[in-house]
């Protein structure tokens, strides 16, 4: 058995021990198996507002609490928390201003490339505002949280061809964005 399908079965488990017998102690431990990647999903729909995005998980998990006899075990546990979490992040945007919801960040020409791994990370975060604001968000969800391309969109309510077009357009992007990386790790490779 593999470390996520026990992950599975253990969400399972205290899933079922809340809705039995209303254990809150098992929802605690929900909270503290998943609150680490709903945040850092957050933050990166926020951009890094670490308090924003602190206050939409808190707003998650007390909806999931809220509608856990909802959740029918037809997606992961923490898929459906994920979709919750987007849901939430979407309707506080919409609150927040309608106008000033600009996510696609800065566009100006990134800096050149440098080469240690800090750098990297920089470039790389500087490459992702580059892209489209959803290519950011389904990226985010299936590359950086590792979601399949069926688990994104249902967390997005997205067509699941709509994620693949999304996922594909927006790597072949930033490999464009990081050629200078990719060149500068095939000299490496030569020396």
């Amino acid at each position: 058995m593999t470390d996520q399908s026990a992950g599975v079965l253990v969400d399972q488990a205290l899933v079922t021990r809340v809705l039995l017998a209303g254990d809150r102690r098992a929802f605690e431990q929900l909270v503290r198996r998943h609150q680490g990647m709903v945040r850092a999903q957050l933050r990166r729909l926020v951009n890094g507002d670490h308090g924003w995005a602190d206050d939409l998980a808190q707003e998650t998990f007390l909806l999931a609490w809220r509608k856990l006899h909802q959740f029918r075990g037809e997606a992961r546990f923490s898929t459906w928390l994920y979709r919750i979490a987007y849901s939430c992040f979407l309707q506080a945007r919409r609150r927040r201003s309608p106008t000033t919801g600009d996510m696609d960040g800065d566009a100006s020409v990134p800096e050149p490339v440098r080469r240690d791994a800090v750098d990297m990370r920089l470039d790389i975060d500087r490459a992702m505002r580059r892209l489209s604001a959803i290519e950011q968000i389904v990226l985010g969800h299936v590359v950086q949280l590792g979601l399949s391309h069926d688990e994104a969109a249902y967390v997005l309510g997205m067509p699941l061809g709509t994620v693949k077009s999304h996922t594909n357009r927006g790597k072949a992007k930033l490999r464009a964005l990081l050629a200078d990386w990719q060149a500068a790790s095939q000299e490496e490779q030569g020396k």
